[in-house]
């Protein structure tokens, strides 16, 4: 059996998390606590596989600074391979600000991704062979349109790309090219925008849902916070999963990465679909539960135990 492994083509960044010990008060200083860590979109789904037990090659831009030193020291510390990425001189490494409110909810947050869009189209056809060989590969989409249509044009007929959206402005990025995608992981709000449809109801829901699988779409499995998840595939299967909700959030920014990354890890084992999006419902839950971006104890063992508590 040929080795079978994940490629990543995407941001790594350096994320920069503060949390206010109390009632956030605008246009002042509040007293809380700051944690910096590796993120991006890309190298945290990347970096979850990893700790899943999966071998992870992650292609992203870089600059020269301190930044990219720790994305590169923490990253393959972690388990991802980051050999292939390309180094961008003189330019800072992508970056990433939160601030969460004293229940653990993102306030605001900004980033600086300017690096990958200077990830030139021919260095992802010089690793042409190795974005075919692999079972998945993983995008977000921070990628300029030209490298996002040569990663696409490459992978055609070779291997299933998958992509979250993020936001509703990289909803629209992403939205002329969803049909060419094998799977998406949009919201209700980027759902809509992908959809061109307005959300009020179930049956909304399911029609926005078969108006982006008609463009060409596999599966499409959308978030919907504390109600769970809805799968709807080009095979015509439709699923509704939920798990016990979290009494108490240590960390939202992760929860959708951690997701994305088990949903991948247990499709490439083809479990059964009900128990393939529990574990990235699970890996949601271990990733919000926990301070840092990126739980350090992921792992299918802990999905495990997280199931026999969460599970309905």
């Amino acid at each position: 059996m040929a080795e079978q492994y994940f490629v990543g083509v995407g941001a790594a960044n350096i994320d920069i998390s503060g949390q206010s010990r109390q009632a956030i008060i605008l246009h002042d200083s509040n007293p809380g606590q700051m944690v910096t860590s590796c993120g991006g979109v890309t190298r945290n789904v990347c970096e979850n596989l990893a700790r899943l037990g999966a071998d992870v090659r992650l292609i992203t831009a870089l600059g020269t600074d301190i930044f990219a030193e720790k994305i590169r020291r923490e990253s393959s510390a972690a388990g991802i391979d980051l050999s292939h990425s390309y180094v961008v001189q003189g330019h800072a490494s992508s970056s990433y600000v939160n601030l969460l409110d004293d229940h653990g909810d993102m306030l605001i947050a900004m980033s600086d991704m300017s690096v990958l869009r200077e990830l030139p189209s021919s260095w992802l056809e010089e690793k042409k062979e190795l974005i075919r060989g692999a079972r998945f590969v993983t995008c977000d989409p921070a990628l300029s349109s030209r490298t996002l249509e040569t990663l696409l044009d490459l992978c055609e007929g070779y291997v299933p790309v998958c992509v979250d959206p993020v936001s509703c402005a990289y909803a629209q990025a992403v939205k002329p090219y969803i049909g060419r995608f094998h799977t998406a992981k949009p919201n209700k709000l980027e759902l809509e925008i992908l959809s061109g449809r307005e959300i009020h109801s179930q049956n909304d829901l399911r029609d926005a849902c078969r108006t982006v699988l008609d463009q060409g779409l596999q599966r499409i499995i959308v978030s919907l916070g504390e109600d769970g998840c809805f799968y709807m595939d080009a095979e015509g299967r439709v699923m509704h999963r939920k798990l016990r909700t979290v009494s108490r959030m240590a960390n939202a920014t992760g929860g959708g990465d951690a997701f994305m990354a088990a949903l991948l890890y247990f499709s490439a084992s083809e479990l059964a679909l009900e128990r393939m999006l529990d574990n990235a419902m699970a890996a949601g839950i271990a990733a919000v539960t926990c301070r840092q971006t990126i739980n350090p104890e992921m792992s299918p063992e802990l999905l495990k135990t997280i199931l026999k508590e969460y599970q309905l």
